[in-house]
C-alpha cells in the first residue's frame, strides 16, 4: 500500500541515521519508486532546516522534494482536519495542529500513515498507521 510519510518518518530519512527506518526506506522506494509527503511535512522540515541555518542539508531537502510526490492542503483537508481535531478535542485526547492536517491528508487520498508517533494517529478512526520505527 501506498504510504503518507509523517514528518518524523521523512526526517529519519533524511538523516539516514535509523537502520530499521533507513531499511524501510529502501524497500518502499523499491516498490513504489517515490516518497509522498504532505505540504504541511515540507513546510515542518524546511522550518526546522532555515531555523537552525542548516544550508547543505536544505539543498539536499529540496534536491529530494523535487523527485517525489507531494500533496497540496485543501479546503477538504481542512474541513476534515478540523473535524478530526475537534473530535480528539472533545474527547479530552487533543493532539496538535498539524497532525490532524496530517491525517487528513492520508485518509482523504486513502493511503496509509507510516509514521513513529502511533500513539498520536492511532486514535483516530479509519486511518491506517505503519510504524517504520519498530520491528
Amino acid at each position: 500500500m501506498i504510504c503518507l510519510l509523517d514528518t518524523d518518518i521523512t526526517s529519519l530519512i533524511r538523516k539516514g541515521t535509523q537502520p530499521l527506518v533507513n531499511q524501510r526506506a529502501h524497500a518502499y522506494l523499491n516498490q513504489h519508486g517515490s516518497f509522498t509527503i504532505s505540504l504541511i511535512t515540507r513546510y515542518e522540515i524546511l522550518r526546522g532546516l532555515k531555523a537552525t541555518n542548516a544550508a547543505v542539508q536544505l539543498a539536499s531537502f529540496e534536491t529530494r522534494c523535487s523527485y517525489h510526490k507531494i500533496l497540496p492542503i485543501t479546503d477538504d483537508l481542512i474541513v476534515i482536519a478540523s473535524n478530526i481535531w475537534a473530535d480528539l478535542k472533545q474527547t479530552g485526547q487533543p493532539i496538535g495542529d498539524i497532525d490532524p492536517i496530517i491525517a487528513a491528508t492520508a485518509l482523504h487520498h486513502g493511503l496509509s500513515l507510516a509514521t513513529g508517533n502511533v500513539a498520536h494517529f492511532s486514535r483516530i478512526p479509519g486511518l491506517t498507521v505503519e510504524d517504520w520505527t519498530q520491528p
